[in-house]
């Protein structure tokens, strides 16, 4: 995927925007963003894992643990000492804990390491803040909708507000989903976003079509964070 957009994508999705906003009172809010968290906290957990790993491998032999500590410290005794034992074990801890987190300073390793359903719920939760920001109370009659992709993974989220979702069940956002996912895969970000606005729009014009008075309540240009 490309890391920025292109000036041809973004008027590509405010067109799109624009003409679905023509037939309905809805409200269509598009936003794009790099990644929706940093996963800090994924890098942190598998540090401590391997950290846990070589503790129970320790524990598990102790007789190689015992061995190695001779090595490591080039000790002609017949038995070490515990305390160097302890020393030893919690310096090769040390260096194994801060080895996997220097290793998963790479974002893409961090992300491939980071469990689905993490991202799912980070992807959400970023997505749902951002309605809170931009759409949520900001529309008269309640229709606002936020169509929110997250590149790096891989996932998006519509959210809609309130007199939306009483007519309008989640599962029929279904196939603007797949249809923005499956053009984002191919590298047509813009294609994709541009489609998903057509079909949210299509949903919203036949539930909330264009009254006479319906003013342009929420900015239609594509927002990339």
């Amino acid at each position: 995927m490309r890391l920025r957009l292109s000036q041809a994508d973004h008027e590509l999705v405010t067109r799109a925007v624009a003409q679905a906003e023509q037939e309905t009172d809805g409200e269509i809010v598009t936003i794009v963003a790099r990644r929706s968290d940093a996963y800090h906290d994924a890098g942190l957990h598998w540090a401590i894992g391997a950290v846990f790993v070589a503790l129970s491998i320790a524990a598990a032999f102790p007789a190689h643990f015992r061995a190695l500590c001779s090595w490591l410290l080039l000790s002609w005794e017949h038995e070490v000492e515990d305390w160097k034992l302890l020393t030893v074990l919690l310096g090769l801890l040390i260096v194994k804990f801060l080895a996997v987190r220097y290793i998963l300073a790479w974002m893409p390793l961090r992300l491939a390491l980071t469990p689905r359903t993490t991202k799912a719920r980070r992807v959400r939760r970023r997505a749902m803040t951002l309605f809170r920001a931009v759409a949520l109370g900001r529309t008269k009659a309640q229709t606002g909708v936020l169509i929110y992709l997250s590149l790096d993974e891989h996932r998006a989220e519509i959210i809609a507000d309130a007199a939306i979702n009483q007519k309008v069940t989640p599962d029929v956002w279904g196939d603007a989903m797949a249809a923005m996912i499956d053009a984002v895969r191919d590298g047509r970000t813009g294609e994709g976003m541009a489609e998903a606005v057509r079909q949210v729009g299509a949903v919203l014009a036949r539930h909330f079509p264009r009254s006479a008075d319906n003013p342009n309540e929420l900015p239609d240009r594509l927002i990339e964070l």
